[in-house]
């Protein structure tokens, strides 16, 4: 239960920040990593390097708290061929690290933090396929919403050129679901996004659940949210200003609550379009059974 506490609702009232000192070049905004406001969370914690995306690992949840990338225009030029090499991390020791035993027969996804189509060399994307990268997610979520937002953030990236993307789990309440008694698992997921060329930032939070619901909220709101500073280098201009982003088009009908909301541009329906098409359907086949 002492662990379970770990990763509960923030201690708001935190007046000093524990900074993230990073070994990860080329990843951060201003490469400064993250700050946590609620120091808690920091036990266990293990920054990992990979060639193009980092994560920040915790070994109480044993899932990332954030993985991020600088993802930008240049880098989805060319498609790489799909992994699918599912691994255990070996950075990481065996007691704080998820298991590919711990998703079998689970009925949750193996869900992609930096996702799979993101990367467009074989190591990176052989990288992104660590357990270290992935949280327990809910199949529906995956294909669906979260397939969808992945793939605006994708499109915002091809018309603004560069963007920085935090992507993490959340965890609230006080009976948190353990898969196989070990992953913690979430019940949000949040994308954060800056983008330089407008010094505009907002951020994708939906359920970990089944549906087409989301919102787009400030990078403030969700920083008190989580108890994490995602952008220590963004002004607070900035983090209380929501900006436009892509609306995500469900794949599973039904619509959004949030699609009336004021995202004007919409992702587009060719070139990456038929990529996140593949990508959906390689999901189907490589849910956590």
């Amino acid at each position: 239960m002492n662990q379970l506490k770990l990763l509960l609702l923030p201690l708001l009232t935190a007046a000093t920040l524990y900074a993230s000192s990073t070994s990860c070049s080329n990843i951060y905004f201003g490469n400064i990593a993250p700050d946590f406001i609620n120091t808690k969370l920091t036990a266990k914690t293990k920054e990992l390097c990979y060639q193009q995306f980092a994560v920040m690992h915790s070994g109480v949840s044993r899932t990332p708290l954030w993985s991020a990338e600088h993802l930008t225009k240049e880098k989805l030029s060319q498609k790489a061929k799909r992994d699918n090499a599912f691994h255990a991390e070996e950075k990481l020791s065996s007691d704080d690290r998820a298991e590919l035993n711990d998703y079998a027969h689970s009925g949750y996804d193996r869900g992609h933090m930096a996702p799979s189509a993101d990367f467009t060399d074989p190591q990176s994307n052989h990288e992104c396929f660590t357990l270290a990268n992935m949280v327990p997610q809910d199949h529906n979520n995956n294909t669906g919403i979260w397939s969808s937002i992945e793939g605006a953030t994708r499109y915002l990236t091809q018309q603004k050129g560069e963007i920085y993307i935090i992507t993490g789990p959340i965890f609230e309440g006080s009976n948190i679901k353990r898969m196989n008694g070990r992953v913690f698992v979430p019940t949000k997921l949040f994308k954060a996004i800056y983008i330089p060329s407008s010094n505009q930032a907002a951020a994708y939070l939906t359920e970990n659940a089944s549906g087409n619901d989301y919102k787009v909220i400030s990078i403030a709101e969700l920083e008190k949210l989580i108890g994490i500073n995602l952008f220590p280098k963004m002004s607070q201009d900035v983090k209380n200003h929501v900006a436009t982003l892509p609306v995500p088009k469900p794949y599973h009908g039904g619509s959004s609550k949030n699609e009336t909301n004021t995202q004007s541009e919409k992702p587009q329906s060719q070139g990456n379009g038929f990529f996140d098409k593949l990508e959906r359907k390689i999901h189907n086949y490589n849910k956590g059974y």
